[in-house]
């Protein structure tokens, strides 16, 4: 049974010009394509600027995915020539724990 993943995001470039612009996103929508059905939410890139609240310490987090694989291995494979990282950002693998009785 396939297990849900969030890719979160940290670095990675904005777009110089529109141009650019148009590729970078040329090349997350082939990435999307080549995982089909296993993208459960595309995600988003988080605006700039953040709240910090209790004693969490500051994320670096630029944006998300949620995927559908069947291990963490899995999970982390599917990221091979993921855009972001080409476009020097990095990438968490989190598995989502399933919550009993809900």
């Amino acid at each position: 049974m396939a297990s849900k993943f969030l890719y979160l995001y940290s670095g990675g470039g904005r777009p110089a010009s529109e141009a650019e612009g148009k590729a970078m996103m040329g090349a997350w929508m082939a990435y999307y394509g080549k995982l089909g059905k296993a993208i459960v939410d595309g995600g988003a890139p988080f605006a700039p600027g953040s709240k910090t609240i209790g004693k969490a310490s500051a994320s670096h987090a630029s944006g998300y995915t949620i995927v559908e694989a069947n291990s963490l291995a899995d999970a982390v494979a599917m990221t091979d020539g993921h855009p972001h990282v080409a476009h020097g950002g990095g990438i968490e693998v989190f598995e989502f724990a399933s919550m009993p009785g809900m």
